[in-house]
């Protein structure tokens, strides 16, 4: 192909590599070198930024890119990059082309339907009249075969990009990666001299660095995190002489493996000297994953992961460093890196690692000194077996509401004898459980007038180029109507109970990070009461049959049963861990079911004051039940990844399915299936059987849980990947909207109230923004920004909007407009 009166080089990129970078600038291709022509193929080709690194100030070797397969003969297309391209100082993002075919040689670029394109992504086909090899057993191959790569370039303005092999392809949280690209972005830094990665029995990605000084991993983990997505940081970061090459000038993946194996070994085989050398080092590890600067100053005992930076990817990384750092697997760890602090993480890996050691600061004293601590009162709640075959009687007047809980949770409670006595359409509200339509056409009482508008709405006009106007309808404005100081983040959902007679004395209920449960008006903002209970809040409460009592959970461990109407203790009930997960009730039988950290379920009869039963679900329980009554089966989901059925009367397991990855989101009931998030990035599907029937891939992990809309044909949920989506009941996309960052809550499916027979959405991303859509279309009706970070999730009455921020407020939101032209 070149002339041969010039010296040439044509390797593989690799073998290249391995004479380093510093060697390659002095000599191969310094000033001063004979060498004319460098062609490199086989491998990805360096990108520009490597490429220009290589190269010695005054260098004039020709340098191709060239590029083919065996099965045609090897080179089929070539590119030399010009000069001006090596000699530029802008940086070019785009890697080199594959450039033109050879003669003779045909080059086609296909979609994944076969079909021939010019523009966007593909697989090279190679081929042509003469360029015909046999392979394997073929006898006879026709004239003009095209042969398939196995290669993905892009194509832009009829110039090929490649992009790399269909085996490099990986799934990773969630997420597409080409591993190509993390040693790509590692090999232009400027401590590595060369790398290779590897998808270590595909479930660890593992980067390989030949440094040309000594180098540090933070260091390099921090470059990486500034380049790279959150999804395509690795596992492990491995520190080697050399790189291993096959016979034909390639890296040797099988050694690679086999020198992480040994690396492996030799990390389990060095000992921590003791306690005081494990704290250190996991402070280490907490400011290395963090991103923290590394000041000499201790992190704070209370330190939470999540708040302090964390997130679930993070989370996942630290937990391996740990386990490499102690040379042991250390049980249920993920879920107290995510749910627990710093000197509580540390607590029990001492109770893995020096189990037989005396340990003054073992999980199990942790949890001793912590429930010591709770008085009289709270102590009263002991576990009792009981069975429960009969309806709960209260023991003070049963009311007539409707709660609302979030993700579309409309319970209407003993309200046909009150509607009827008031005059009201018993209809509307005749069942025990009745969705948002039903609930939202008992309009008997409209809204007082607004009392405060204290904040100006800080409205985007705009969110995005796809944004499309509204046809024949106003946009909706979403104005502040109060908002309620807590005195610290306020991270739970609200719950909002509307008494039937009375409308509007309606009354939001939240508990928040300051360990203050709150009842403030949900018209007025004025506070009815507040409880201090004993540790911060996350868990939405939950009401009663009854309507007199509110349920909640706390970090200490402890489920309060609250007089709703004063905030009064009724009964307190003791687990041995954080309660994070909200409770549900059981309209046939008035019992209320959660979950703890203590990796229960839980049962409890709150009138007689005692547990019914309780459950070891094999994992901490995060999420919130959910209860279907038809089949009767109440759902939990743990941190363990199983989603359990369960007998609601018994609190013996139906069945269960274990899902691979932690399930954060609750559990979604409709009539014919049971919907769940997952943080590998898949909602769920299941019949009430335990039959998968689909799963719907996002490209991040799911921690909203899902809701679904009032005629139970479409499922609104949101993922970490920024996007919010609608699916129908056989698990195909509707539509999806891009948010600004991820969205953690879960949405809220609602009746526009000035148009009744149009449904809306509500929606929350972390950055503070809440969104409104369509929801048939996904089409935004309006948008507002909260002042801070929001995880709480959205609950809308009528045309009012409430949910809990991190700057400490409860925020209550009147949504205006929306008439119909």
């Amino acid at each position: 192909m070149y002339s041969t009166k010039y010296p040439a080089f044509p390797a593989t990129p690799t073998l290249l590599k391995r004479f380093g970078s510093q060697l390659i600038k002095s000599t191969v291709l310094s000033a001063s070198t004979s060498l004319r022509v460098l062609a490199l193929g086989g491998e990805a080709f360096p990108s520009l930024t490597v490429l220009k690194n290589w190269r010695g100030e005054g260098n004039k070797t020709q340098i191709f890119n060239i590029y083919g397969i065996t099965e045609v003969s090897s080179w089929a297309t070539v590119y030399r990059i010009p000069e001006e391209i090596l000699n530029s100082t802008v940086k070019c993002e785009l890697p080199v082309q594959l450039g033109f075919p050879l003669l003779g040689t045909v080059v086609e670029v296909r979609d994944t339907n076969g079909f021939t394109i010019q523009e966007g992504n593909g697989q090279v086909f190679l081929g042509g009249r003469n360029r015909v090899c046999f392979l394997d057993d073929e006898m006879t191959v026709p004239l003009g075969t095209m042969r398939a790569t196995g290669d993905f370039v892009t194509v832009k303005d009829g110039e090929m990009f490649f992009l790399g092999r269909k085996d490099s392809q990986i799934k990773r949280h969630g997420k597409r990666l080409n591993v190509e690209l993390v040693q790509q972005v590692a090999e232009e830094l400027q401590q590595v001299e060369s790398c290779a990665v590897t998808w270590y029995n595909q479930e660890k990605l593992i980067l390989f660095i030949v440094s040309r000084e000594d180098l540090v991993k933070d260091y390099i983990f921090k470059e990486l995190q500034e380049h790279l997505p959150s999804y395509a940081i690795p596992d492990e970061l491995v520190l080697i002489d050399a790189l291993p090459f096959t016979s034909h000038g390639k890296i040797d993946v099988s050694e690679l493996n086999k020198i992480y194996l040994n690396y492996m070994n030799l990390k389990s085989d060095c000992k921590l000297n003791g306690k005081e050398e494990l704290w250190g080092k996991l402070q280490h590890l907490w400011k290395s994953v963090l991103s923290l600067s590394e000041d000499p100053s201790m992190i704070p005992k209370e330190s939470l992961f999540l708040p302090s930076g964390g997130d679930s990817l993070k989370s996942i990384r630290l937990l391996s460093e740990i386990e490499n750092l102690v040379g042991v697997s250390v049980p249920g760890l993920l879920e107290i890196i995510l749910s627990s602090s710093i000197l509580e993480i540390y607590s029990h890996i001492l109770q893995t690692v020096f189990a037989d050691e005396d340990l003054p600061l073992s999980k199990s004293y942790a949890t001793k000194r912590k429930f010591s601590d709770i008085n009289q009162e709270e102590a009263d709640g002991k576990s009792s077996h009981q069975k429960c075959g009969m309806p709960l009687n209260c023991d003070n007047a049963i009311n007539a509401f409707i709660a609302l809980n979030r993700g579309s949770q409309i319970l209407s409670l003993n309200t046909t004898r009150f509607l009827t006595k008031s005059g009201h359409c018993p209809s509307a509200c005749s069942s025990d459980l009745t969705s948002q339509i039903n609930i939202q056409n008992v309009k008997s009482i409209n809204p007082p007038p607004i009392i405060e508008k204290s904040e100006k709405p800080s409205f985007v006009a705009k969110v995005s180029e796809e944004e499309k106007p509204v046809i024949g309808a106003e946009k909706l404005e979403l104005r502040v109507r109060w908002r309620s100081d807590t005195g610290k983040c306020v991270d739970a959902s609200p719950l909002v109970v509307v008494p039937a007679i009375d409308k509007s004395s309606a009354t939001v209920y939240i508990g928040s990070h300051s360990h203050r449960m709150k009842a403030v008006d949900l018209y007025s903002g004025k506070v009815k009461w507040e409880q201090i209970l004993g540790d911060r809040i996350e868990s939405s409460a939950c009401v009663s049959n009854c309507g007199n009592f509110i349920v909640v959970g706390c970090y200490n461990g402890l489920i309060y049963v609250l007089r709703s109407n004063s905030g009064e203790k009724h009964w307190v009930f003791t687990t041995q861990d954080a309660v994070k997960s909200s409770a549900t009730m059981d309209p046939t039988t008035g019992l209320l079911y959660i979950g703890s950290h203590d990796q229960h379920a839980y049962a409890l009869d709150i009138y007689e004051k005692t547990c019914v039963w309780k459950l070891k679900c094999g994992g901490t329980v995060f999420s919130s039940p959910c209860l279907s009554l038809i089949p009767h089966h109440i759902y939990f989901a743990t941190l363990g990844g199983l989603l359990l059925a369960i007998n609601p009367a018994t609190g013996d397991r139906v069945w269960k399915h274990f899902c691979g990855k932690p399930l954060f989101s609750s559990p979604h009931c409709c009539l014919q299936y049971i919907c769940i998030g997952c943080v590998d990035g898949n909602l769920l599907c299941f019949t009430h059987f335990g039959e998968q029937v689909w799963q719907f891939s996002t490209n991040g992990p799911i921690f909203s849980s899902p809701c679904t809309s009032a005629s139970e044909q479409e499922i609104f949920f949101g993922s970490h990947d920024c996007f919010i989506y609608c699916c129908n009941m056989k698990g195909h996309l509707q539509w999806k909207f891009e948010a600004t960052s991820r969205v953690y809550a879960t949405p809220f499916a609602f009746q526009n109230h000035n148009y009744s027979d149009e449904t809306l959405l509500a929606a929350a991303s972390t950055d503070g923004k809440l969104w409104i859509l369509e929801s048939k279309s996904g089409q935004l009706q309006s948008v507002y920004e909260l002042p801070g970070e929001v995880f709480s999730s959205p609950v809308v009455w009528e045309s009012i909007l409430i949910i809990g921020c991190r700057n400490n407020y409860v925020y209550c939101l009147d949504l205006l407009g929306g008439n119909k032209k």
